[in-house]
Formats: structure tokens, sequence, C-alpha cells
């Protein structure tokens, strides 16, 4: 199914983008654009490099009956870490992912390491950057990978498609970032979270079963069974965790007050 190879990787990929986008700007408006773009540039070469190594051992060495089984079972690891964030941010027991304060939190913490040169090269700026974009496009990479090593019998295909899906998000934030020149604040990142996560899990589970020998019923429409289902159950914990957000909300403005 080609929206499973690509649709995935695309949303994911946005918000690791969208963070990583947040950090870039802040090098480049704090310290200055060079360093800033040359370390987001050797962090997107290096993911290239190990997308293109791990991509091609998964292809020519590892059973996929085996590829899926273990992948699966990391996706649903993967996935329920960001379920779990995206749970507790709408129950009110975590708070929201906010790109303006983190932008904000982030300037101060360059600024006082001091001035720099606006065109003179920066290795803190060089490093802060390309650990920035790397972090986060490691992510990125891990999906790609697995996604398209496993949604199809031709893996390189399938590495490719969803490598293609990521690009797309890619080329998407960086336009809305040209255009904006600020954090993207205005992408629903809590809520794309949310949707990746339930991905995963989705995914994690179909794959882990075929791995092991299930005969899904529907075949490959039968994810959208599994996807009906985590969403259902990830609504009612939410629902069950919602009062506790409340109090917790209720004790921190009390002891504000106090």
């Amino acid at each position: 199914m080609f929206w499973s190879s690509i649709l995935p990787p695309f949303l994911a990929s946005m918000v690791e983008f969208v963070e990583a986008l947040t950090i870039v700007l802040v090098v480049g408006v704090t310290i200055n654009w060079r360093s800033s773009l040359l370390g987001a540039g050797a962090a997107a070469l290096t993911l290239a490099v190990l997308v293109a190594v791990f991509g091609s051992t998964l292809v020519m060495f590892i059973p996929i009956e085996v590829l899926r089984q273990v992948i699966g079972i990391i996706l649903i690891l993967f996935g329920m870490q960001w379920l779990k964030k995206a749970l507790l941010r709408y129950s009110g027991l975590k708070s929201m992912h906010d790109e303006a304060a983190i932008y904000e939190e982030r300037m101060r913490e360059l600024r006082a390491h001091g001035e720099a040169e606006p065109r003179k090269f920066n290795g803190f700026g060089f490093l802060t950057s390309y650990k920035s974009v790397l972090l986060e496009g490691l992510e990125v990479a891990f999906i790609v990978i697995t996604f398209g090593s496993t949604v199809s019998a031709d893996r390189l295909s399938g590495i490719w498609t969803a490598a293609e899906g990521a690009l797309l998000a890619l080329i998407m934030v960086v336009i809305l970032g040209l255009l904006i020149r600020g954090p993207l604040t205005k992408i629903p990142e809590n809520t794309l979270k949310f949707s990746v996560g339930i991905m995963l899990v989705t995914f994690g589970t179909f794959w882990t079963g075929e791995g092991l020998g299930v005969q899904w019923p529907y075949a490959d429409w039968f994810l959208f069974v599994l996807i009906m289902f985590y969403l259902a159950l990830s609504l009612i914990i939410m629902k069950w965790l919602k009062p506790y957000g409340i109090e917790q909300k209720r004790k921190l403005a009390a002891g504000g007050n106090s």
C-alpha cells in the first residue's frame, strides 16, 4: 500500500524537522547563518550516508520475516513513547510542546556564550546546529529505513518511497521557515505526534504479527481496524487521565497563590 510507506514517514519527519528548524533558526539569528547552515548541511549528509549504508544492509542480508518481526517490536516501543507523551499532554499531566518557548529559551542560552562575528565561522554554532539536526534526523532515518524496508516486497523501492515522504516534509518545513522566518508555532505538533504514535504502534503490531505467522483478516486492510482500536484505546486512557490532570493544575495553582 503506497500510503503506508509514504504517509507515516512524512508526518513523523514533519515533527522532527520542525524541532530541528527551531534550533537552526536560533543559531542563525544568535550566532550567524554560515555556521548554522553548515552544521545543518553536514548533519543532512551524515544522515544520507547512514540511510544508504544501513538501508542497503537490511535489503541485502536480512530475511523479510525476521525484519518485520524485529522492526515491528521496535516500532511498538517507539510509538508507545510518542503516544505516552501525547496522552500526558492532552490530559494536562504534561505541558504542551511550545516551539516559541523553546526558541526563546535556546536563544537565551546561546546569547550567554557572548556575541559572535556575523561572517566568521563559529565552531560552537556549527556543532549546536549539527547535533540538533542529526539527533532529530536520526529518528527520521530510522522511520524511513524501517517503513521502507518492510512495507514492500521490493525493499529498495520501499526505502526510496519512504525517503520521498521525508524529503517532501523537509521541503515543506524549509519553505515555511523561509516564509515565516521564525519557529513554526502554527503547525499542530502535538496532534502530529499523537497521529504518528498511533501509526507506529499500528504498523508495529501488524508487522510483528506477520513475522510470527499471523494471517490478518482482509490482509493490509486490517491496518484500519488496528488504527481504530488504538485510537479508541488512547481516547479511553486520555479520559481516564483527565481528572488527574485537572487535579494537578489545581494543586499548582494553589501552590502559586500561597
